[in-house]
């Protein structure tokens, strides 16, 4: 038995980009930057960025398409997919992509068209359940 499984909360670095397969199903893609701050050895302060390409299909990449926006911080949980390649320069490219299966949004448009934050679950459920109104999200443990 193995799993594959990541959770990430960060902000939208693109707007999403929605697209359709042949056989008519959505798809949308977005970039994610989660940072990490640290201090060295020798007392410095530093900040590192990772970045995340994030695919999510049918009702969720529908649902993601219509709330998610550049600069919005959002909570993505799904399989990570890890590519490389070699550019035209002769540069070896790096992508990290993650097919979610559960997107929460913390902040922006989707606080506001739904009274507070957005849930995200493709058909059928899946995903952490909803923690609902009452919990604050200081108490969430990520």
């Amino acid at each position: 038995m193995s799993l594959n499984k990541i959770l990430v909360i960060g902000n939208v670095g693109t707007d999403p980009d929605m697209r359709y397969t042949p056989s008519g199903n959505p798809v949308t893609s977005f970039r994610l930057a989660t940072n990490r701050r640290y201090t060295t050895s020798a007392g410095e302060q530093r900040e590192e960025t990772e970045w995340f390409t994030i695919t999510a299909w049918n009702q969720l990449a529908e649902r993601c398409n219509q709330y998610v926006t550049k600069g919005m911080r959002i909570y993505a949980e799904g399989r990570l997919k890890s590519d490389s390649w070699t550019g035209n320069d002769g540069q070896t490219r790096f992508r990290n992509e993650i097919t979610a299966n559960h997107v929460l949004f913390l902040g922006g448009r989707a606080q506001e068209a739904e009274g507070g934050a957005g849930y995200g679950p493709p058909a059928g459920g899946g995903g952490a359940p909803d923690p609902g109104p009452d919990v604050d999200a200081e108490d969430l443990p990520w």
